[in-house]
């Protein structure tokens, strides 16, 4: 498929999603500087997708920003027959990597917990590899960063799949994501990834926030157009 045509759509790839109360507020300008909108095409191919989706955020699911976006693109992808698989990272019995190395970075971890019996082998078989979080210090959740540490077990064989990443944040700055930004392009590079999309949801520091926005309704469409 043509990417680039697929990222000028719902903000794919290299560019991220920048939505407030206010709406879209960063887009794909041309050449001319005129806003342009090219057709859609999917990432799927129109074939069914396996999507892991990895929520972090330790607040319930009445209360969390992240995980009502994460339910919204899951809602989105489901309408359209793709199968999804989802990890709560903060209420599983997890484990931090403590670097032994037993795994060699292609075999089982010492760990025998959620990640190595319940997530591992659906990662394995994903084609879309979805993390979710809320924005903690500019970064990660240390749920979600516990679950990309222990990708190391399975480095290669996890490499050369899709990726998206759904953050929440309270800030509006125009640099409230950038180090979480550039912390997930550096790890879709290095798995081999392909980054297909990016839901950067700044002004949402609260569940009210969040559903009054327009980042609802791009999670799930962003998901319906997979």
């Amino acid at each position: 498929m043509n990417r680039r045509n697929f990222i000028k759509v719902v903000g794919l790839g290299s560019l991220a999603i920048y939505l407030s109360g206010c709406g879209l507020s960063v887009v794909k300008d041309n050449s001319s500087g005129e806003r342009e909108v090219a057709a859609q095409e999917t990432v799927s191919g129109g074939k069914k997708m396996k999507i892991v989706v990895i929520n972090s955020s330790p607040h319930s699911e009445e209360q969390s920003t992240s995980r009502y976006l994460s339910a919204k693109f899951i809602q989105g992808a489901k309408d359209i027959g793709h199968e999804v698989f989802v990890f709560d990272a903060a209420n599983e019995k997890t484990n931090p990597c403590k670097g032994c190395d037993q795994c060699g970075m292609d075999g089982a971890c010492v760990f025998d917990d959620a990640i190595e019996t319940k997530l591992m082998p659906q990662m394995l078989h994903a084609d879309l590899i979805v993390l979710v979080t809320p924005l903690y210090y500019f970064g990660m959740s240390a749920q979600l960063k516990t679950v990309v540490d222990r990708f190391y077990s399975r480095t290669t064989r996890l490499g050369g799949k899709k990726s998206l990443l759904i953050a929440t944040a309270w800030n509006t700055a125009d640099w409230t994501m950038e180090a979480l930004k550039i912390h997930y392009e550096t790890l879709v590079r290095y798995m081999s990834w392909q980054d297909v999309g990016q839901i950067l949801a700044v002004g949402c520091g609260s569940r009210q926030m969040v559903e009054s926005s327009e980042f609802g309704d791009t999670a799930y469409r962003i998901g319906a157009s997979l």
